[in-house]
């Protein structure tokens, strides 16, 4: 039985390649040369993404190469390993979706296949694992170079010769039998997942029995759960259930899958589609072949897989991307490292010397000179020394070194709250290379603007007011002199006009002092303020040259990469748009509904 079951399958089909060609040379020589045939012209091959996976793609290619030094290469490896399949997916057919029959051992999917295939091409039988290689089944030409994508070897490569290729409505399909998923022999396992991984679309086949086993569910259906659209789930045996019990079981398998997060496309909405079969007594498989040919002549099958993988390598890469809240500095932050920055380097307290220092030299050039000899003593006797100038403590230059890293520390920490831990590193790592050397630099920048309080400015009306004090000093020698005369009597005595003069001296002195003090606040106050902003504005420019530009850039290098990664994610144009409206939607649930029901 099963010899003569073999004949009528070699009748039908062609498994020689060699002795094909060697007809095929033996038919020409026979009959001569011959004008070239439409049919002979070659298959067309490879072909354009739409534009909106191709804009995800480009976003995707780009995303990886700004991110190359950023985020870790095993994050980055399966979006590569996208990119390089959408480049091989493209080169090869536009014209074929290949398919791939997967299930676990005996759920019938070889005879499933050979009940698609209208003939016996899988061996089928009790031996386990009856499928060791993938055989693959093509409807048309043009799908050698997929089929060599996939490895499936030109020995298990068939084609109809009668029958299946006049079915125009399977034109385009390449149809894959792949060995169990569940096999035992470890190098069938790794056979699935390879061709899984490349296919365009994947039909699996379960039973009663075991349709809801964890290792296809967990392994399988549950990682693949975004690629719903392209995925069929076939309830195979029903012919060993009654009607009530199909249903059931049915329900049940669509709440697994619904656990899974596989949506299914049921009411018009995209998703997976699910259905009940038997391929032994054929009920439900014209409804399964319907439902294939126009999933293939809508040719949308190897974007929509492709989609599906781009939003899976997203998936995986959100965590390097999307941020909590809005990093960034604003100008609070800069203000607030500015001020740090300037506490670090003395703006301020320059200022306030430099301001002082004015002060001090106008009220000393304009005041009383037993004044300025008063406190020029007063200043010896509490520091022991002229010199204006003490030497630095060491303590105040290592505090102002400790106060540049806490400023750098702060706004590194500002800039990188919120973003994904790579950028936050590198955000971080920026921000401490330019605080190498930067307590140095101020130091250099300081030195560089010189002491502010070291030659302060001197005011037009300063000689003036010197002069008027020099005349209020002399009147008070001059009524000195002239009352030690009288006393002496040297002079004619007269006790008022000397007491006058020296009275207006004495009394004029203090007036002019304190007339400069008052005219000396707004301009010392000026030059205080100008130093500090000077020095200030001086280590503004320093620490944005050294710290805030590459942070900026930093974060503007994430923005970018964040623009790119939100192009990745793009929204999709829904299944139902896809597959040409909410028809072929209703046309998918009326078919599954028929599969469960038409038992």
């Amino acid at each position: 039985m099963v010899d003569d079951d073999r004949e009528r399958g070699r009748e039908r089909w062609d498994d020689g390649l060699i002795a094909r060609r060697a007809g095929e040379r033996a038919s020409v020589a026979e009959e001569g040369p011959r004008e070239p045939q439409e049919e002979d012209a070659p298959p067309l091959v490879g072909g354009s993404y739409g534009r909106p996976l191709r804009s995800r793609l480009d976003a995707l290619h780009e995303l990886v190469g700004l991110s190359r030094t950023r985020v870790e290469s095993e994050a980055l490896a399966e979006a590569g390993r996208v990119l390089d399949e959408a480049a091989a997916r493209q080169r090869l057919s536009s014209r074929h979706t290949v398919v791939a029959l997967a299930g676990a051992t005996g759920s019938g999917k070889s005879t499933l296949f050979n009940a698609l295939a209208g003939v016996p091409v899988s061996e089928t039988g009790l031996r386990r694992p009856t499928t060791s290689a993938p055989i693959a089944l093509s409807w048309s030409e043009g799908a050698a170079g997929l089929l060599d994508r996939l490895s499936v070897p030109s020995r298990l490569r068939r084609r109809p010769l009668a029958g299946g290729a006049a079915d125009t409505e399977l034109q385009g399909l390449v149809l894959v039998d792949l060995p169990d998923h569940d096999s035992a022999v470890t190098a069938h396992r790794d056979q699935v997942d390879r061709v899984l991984g490349l296919v365009d679309a994947v039909i699996w086949v379960v039973d009663p029995e075991k349709y809801a086993d964890a290792a296809l569910h967990e392994r399988y259906l549950r990682p693949l759960a975004g690629h719903a659209e392209v995925t069929f789930v076939v309830l195979n045996q029903i012919d060993r259930l009654g009607t009530e019990a199909a249903d059931l079981v049915l329900d049940d398998l669509r709440r697994l899958l619904d656990e899974d997060g596989v949506a299914l496309g049921e009411h018009g909405e995209p998703g997976a589609t699910v259905l009940a079969v038997s391929a032994l007594t054929g009920e439900g498989i014209p409804e399964l072949r319907e439902l294939i040919a126009r999933f293939v002549q809508e040719r949308t099958a190897p974007e929509r897989r492709l989609a599906a993988d781009v939003d899976a390598a997203a998936a995986r890469l959100r965590q390097a991307y999307v941020a909590d809240g809005r990093p960034g500095l604003d100008e609070r932050a800069r203000d607030a490292f500015t001020d740090r920055l300037a506490v670090a380097v003395g703006a301020q307290a320059a200022g306030e010397a430099a301001e002082r220092v004015w002060r001090r030299g106008a009220i000393r050039a304009c005041g009383t000179p037993w004044l300025r000899l008063y406190r020029w003593y007063e200043r010896l006797r509490a520091h022991g020394s002229t010199d204006p100038h003490l030497a630095t403590p060491v303590e105040d230059e290592l505090t102002a070194r400790q106060r540049v890293e806490q400023a750098v520390r702060i706004v590194a920490d500002e800039a990188s709250r919120g973003l994904p831990a790579p950028w936050a590193q590198a955000v971080r790592e920026a921000a401490a290379r330019g605080a190498e050397g930067l307590p140095e630099a101020l130091d250099e920048l300081a030195v560089s603007l010189g002491d502010p309080a070291a030659r302060p400015p001197r005011p037009a009306w300063w000689p003036a007011a010197v002069l008027a004090q020099a005349v209020m000093t002399l009147l008070q020698i001059f009524g000195a002199l002239w009352l030690v005369g009288q006393i002496v009597g040297v002079v004619q005595p007269g006790l008022l006009p000397p007491v006058l003069v020296m009275l207006g001296g004495i009394i004029g002195g203090p007036l002019v002092e304190w007339a400069c003090e008052g005219a000396v606040k707004g301009p010392a106050r000026r030059y205080g303020q100008e130093a500090e902003r000077s020095l200030r504005e001086a280590a503004a420019a320093c620490g944005r040259a050294r710290v805030l530009d590459p942070v900026a850039a930093e974060l503007m290098r994430y923005r970018e990469v964040r623009e790119q990664y939100a192009t990745v994610v793009g929204t999709r144009p829904s299944a139902a748009r896809i597959v040409g409206g909410g028809r072929a939607g209703t046309t998918r649930l009326g078919a599954t509904r028929t599969g469960v029901r038409g038992r």
